[in-house]
């Protein structure tokens, strides 16, 4: 045999061999990949990346809240696994963080811009705002930025200096002052307090804020309408961004994500600075003296004791000696006929008030159809507080004679105030009632719970943790995880 062939030989079948074994590798490592969302999926939770504040994420009475935590919430519970939040201090913070081991994706009302399109990809939109110059009450009104006379702030990394340096092309002389370690609500307050003249703030995040900030004002917009989305990393292979944006389209398609905007950010329409004045400096004066026994009682009956404390504020303005001219008493304004039935000896007791008024709410609470849910059940029980079970009932039936639901309060509350007329009032049982009373009253209770939670978050410390992530079960998604 020629040794020649036989080292070509040789050669030829080690050449298959490793060839063979190549394939063979290859075939493995494919059948073995999984995708990103297939990780999150098989991890059995989705980690979402946000800074605490109003419009984003809070916890209350009523638990874990915030528009970006109930929406991602919806998108986890849609892949039928949990959501776990990493909260961060500061937005650069937040953004250096998107697709490492602490958050999967950043939800924190972040707008699209074109410097974060070159590090990121965006979501489908969920919702628009503008960015607004924000100045103090009492101040002159800027009609442009080459009015400004005095110092503006605006947050580092954000979407606003971004827009200031374009617009510095038309304003030459504009200066401005970036801050580290700020939010908007933050920003917001300082102006308020006059510690800066000006600042860029989105317009839900004032619109919210206004409310416990009321030395506040908007002057003029300062962008187009921007788009808010979710952020994800670059790197991966997408399937997660493309998961959210079925989600996200379908929501919104449905009126589910309207809804949520409607339940969130309905109160931001009744905004009152002499209304969030009063009420601010009563909460100064005032409710430290309560708030305890609020607490107290609301984890007594599994209550938000922000429903609580704003049930009290519309009866007496916390006020325990409070009495009307028809002789309704105390810190709940008790009527001597539902004192008796609560067992409350001494209206003018707060303790004893109180006890009695929450009480009664949940007793009202409880007569209404099992089939009636939360959040229209609360108010439900809440207008029936003000007005009486009967009447309400009465209002149910002209709904549903109308051909409207009487099972949810936007179609019952257009109904209540046809109880002071008497087309309609003489063809129900219990006849006339000032209908439009609980109309307001529900209103009022709703902005207020709003104003003392908005308050609440305003003094939560801001802490850069991890919540409740398990990490000996983290399996972070990174480039050497592909």
């Amino acid at each position: 045999m020629d040794p020649l062939s036989s080292g070509m030989k040789n050669l030829r079948n080690r050449v298959m061999l490793i060839a063979i074994a190549i394939l063979c590798l290859a075939y493995i490592s494919d059948s073995t990949h999984i995708s990103d969302l297939e990780k999150v999926i098989k991890r059995g939770h989705l980690v979402i990346l946000t800074l605490p504040g109003a419009t984003t994420y809070f916890e209350d009475g009523d638990g874990k809240n915030g528009f970006e935590y109930v929406v991602a919430k919806a998108f986890a519970d849609s892949l039928g696994i949990e959501l776990k939040v990493t909260t961060k201090l500061t937005l650069p913070s937040l953004l250096l963080s998107v697709g490492g081991p602490q958050g999967d994706f950043a939800a924190a009302n972040l707008v699209n811009t074109a410097d974060r399109g070159k590090s990121f990809k965006f979501s489908y939109p969920y919702h628009q705002v503008v960015q607004q110059l924000i100045y103090r009450a009492g101040d002159q009104k800027p009609k442009s930025l080459s009015q400004l006379n005095g110092d503006l702030s605006v947050i580092a990394g954000s979407s606003h200096s971004e827009n200031l340096q374009q617009l510095r092309q038309q304003f030459p002389s504009l200066r401005w002052h970036e801050e580290n370690d700020a939010e908007m609500s933050e920003m917001i307050r300082k102006v308020h307090d006059g510690e800066i003249s000006y600042t860029v703030a989105d317009s839900l995040a004032f619109e919210i804020n206004r409310h416990i900030y009321p030395n506040t004002r908007k002057a003029f917009n300062v962008s187009a309408p921007q788009a808010l989305a979710w952020v994800f990393p670059n790197h991966g292979d997408g399937t997660l961004l493309k998961a959210a944006n079925h989600f996200l389209q379908q929501y919104t398609e449905s009126g589910q994500l309207d809804a949520i905007k409607q339940q969130l950010f309905a109160q931001t329409k009744r905004f009152s600075a002499a209304d969030s004045k009063q009420l601010g400096q009563l909460v100064n004066s005032r409710l430290p003296k309560f708030e305890p026994m609020f607490r107290e009682t609301a984890t007594k009956y599994g209550l938000d004791w922000h429903l609580i404390a704003a049930i009290a504020y519309q009866e007496s303005h916390w006020n325990p000696r409070a009495k009307s001219p028809t002789g309704v008493r105390g810190l709940m304004m008790l009527t001597l006929a539902t004192a008796k039935e609560m067992n409350v000896t001494n209206r003018l007791d707060p303790i004893q008030s109180l006890e009695g008024g929450v009480a009664y709410f949940l007793k009202l609470k409880s007569r209404l159809p099992k089939r009636i849910q939360d959040p229209d059940r609360t108010l439900f029980a809440l207008a029936a507080y003000n007005v009486g079970f009967g009447h309400l009932e009465d209002a149910r039936v002209l709904t549903a004679r109308n051909n409207h639901n009487p099972d949810t309060w936007p179609d019952v509350r257009k109904h209540l105030p046809r109880l002071s007329k008497k087309k309609y009032y003489s063809t129900v049982k219990r006849g006339y009632a000032r209908g439009n009373e609980p109309v307001i009253y529900v209103d009022n209770i709703q902005y207020y719970r709003s104003y003392l939670q908005l308050n609440s978050v305003s003094k939560q410390p801001t802490l850069d943790t991890l919540d409740t992530i398990e990490t000996e079960n983290w399996q972070p998604i990174t480039p050497d995880s592909l």
